[in-house]
């Protein structure tokens, strides 16, 4: 996590050396509730060290960084998995479009660049092929790899990201940030894939997709609620006026109502539900606006509060600051 500038106040971090005339880092490892000596070995090669007391997920474990980053005024946040696939020398690669102002986010990609795509089993190729697909469907840009865990995000991202997936992040940050026009590049990587490595968050595929399914399935309800339910209204709509065009015409024809009786009742409960669907997105697209508002509110928030004081600030007595104001912590 590269430091802001000129603001040596955090005594006792672990700061790495400049990478290639970048900004010092603080390297902080979040231990989600790990049973071997994770902990220690990270603190005594000088690392930060958050601990969850149980395994909470990928996603609360991104959560407690992005929040660590955000209370501490970091300028920038790198997150990388820490499985040994990739490789930290790249860490510069995603700073620069940061750092240069081309981009709010800056994802690896094992797969943009035909030249540096691993090799993996053709299951979860397809997987991440098709996904890729689906999130740029859903947001309206071309990305090539929205599952990859090592990026990079600017104040600005952190302060706009509010995830609610505890099993993952990745997918959902896009729909999130990309819902907030926030800009997103793809920087290629080359990655070390072990072939018998087990992923400890898609070993099981079908966990894997059902999980992630559910957290893309909320995401894209919550932030494109309008086109969310107009979608399913036209699925009932279409075969509606079919149905109600049959038991039309057959009247037309015949001048009787018989025979067809079944496609006029299913025409119109059909077209009833899609009119149904269509007033819940109404209602759903108001109810974004004020969600809407919640989040600039809560990015004010953020921003302010970090501006008037530094909740790690030593010469501020906030227990006193409490008492004095007639409240309590």
């Amino acid at each position: 996590m590269p430091q802001r500038g000129g603001d040596d106040r955090r005594g006792g971090f672990a700061n790495a050396e400049p990478a290639r005339g970048f900004p010092k880092l603080d390297v902080l490892v979040v231990d989600d509730g790990s049973r071997d000596a994770t902990p220690d070995v990270a603190r005594r090669h000088g690392a930060i060290v958050l601990s969850h007391p149980v395994n909470r997920g990928v996603g609360s474990a991104f959560h407690s960084g992005v929040t660590f980053a955000i209370d501490r005024r970091y300028d920038m946040m790198v997150n990388i998995d820490g499985d040994g696939q990739f490789d930290p020398e790249d860490i510069p690669k995603l700073l620069a479009p940061i750092i240069d102002g081309r981009a709010d986010m800056a994802t690896a990609s094992r797969f943009k660049d035909p030249n540096l795509i691993p090799v993996m089993p053709p299951v979860k190729r397809f997987g991440n092929v098709m996904m890729s697909a689906l999130i740029s469907r859903l947001v309206g840009q071309r990305f090539f790899d929205v599952s990859c865990g090592f990026r990079c995000y600017s104040r600005e991202a952190l302060l706009r990201l509010n995830l609610h997936g505890a099993f993952t992040y990745t997918q959902e940050s896009f729909i999130d940030l990309c819902s907030k026009k926030i800009r997103i590049v793809e920087v290629p990587v080359r990655v070390k894939y072990f072939q018998d490595r087990v992923s400890r968050v898609a070993r099981n595929l079908w966990r894997y997709a059902g999980s992630s399914g559910s957290i893309i399935f909320r995401a894209y309800r919550d932030y494109f609620p309008l086109k969310f339910f107009v979608s399913i209204a036209f699925v009932f709509l279409v075969p509606g006026v079919l149905f109600a065009l049959a038991f039309a015409g057959h009247f037309v024809l015949t001048g009787r109502f018989s025979d067809y009786l079944f496609a006029g009742f299913l025409g119109g409960f059909l077209v009833t539900l899609a009119f149904l669907f269509f007033v819940v997105g109404i209602v759903a697209d108001m109810l974004d606006r004020i969600r809407g508002n919640q989040e600039r509110i809560l990015y004010l928030l953020k921003t302010n509060l970090n501006r008037v004081e530094d909740p790690y600030d030593p010469t501020v007595d906030r227990c006193a600051k409490a008492s004095s104001a007639g409240s309590s912590i």
